[in-house]
């Protein structure tokens, strides 16, 4: 099948639905043939992801936890410190619980590119 690059702007776009459509592209569920065995989705690119915007109080009250596997070992940290270090890192892990928890989760993500700034 053959692979298309959908770019993607993501100034003034809310987190979750912009993770929707970007889920929807790498999967290939908008395409006739689609086959939920087979990786057959497209490459997308977005840009301007700092410029995301997210609805409510989400930046304050939304944390992402993370397991060192030690007692003890849980880590806690809000949105909007991830989103300050790291936007892309937001986006991806939006994108990345929307994808089937499978072998094919891995090769999809993949074709994701996340791009700070305008850049074409």
């Amino acid at each position: 099948m053959e692979q298309k690059t959908h770019k993607i702007d993501a100034k003034d776009q809310i987190l979750g639905r912009l993770a929707v459509k970007v889920a929807v592209l790498l999967r290939g569920k908008g395409k006739p043939a689609f086959l939920r065995y087979l990786d057959a989705g497209d490459r997308v690119e977005v840009s301007n992801i700092e410029k995301i915007k997210f609805t409510g109080k989400k930046l304050k009250q939304k944390s992402y936890w993370r397991h060192s596997g030690y007692p003890g070992g849980l880590k806690e940290e809000s949105l909007e410190k991830v989103f300050e270090k790291d936007p892309a890192k937001v986006l991806r892990q939006a994108v990345l619980g929307m994808l089937p928890k499978n072998r094919t989760r891995a090769k999809i993500i993949k074709r994701l590119i996340i791009r700070q700034g305008e850049q074409n």
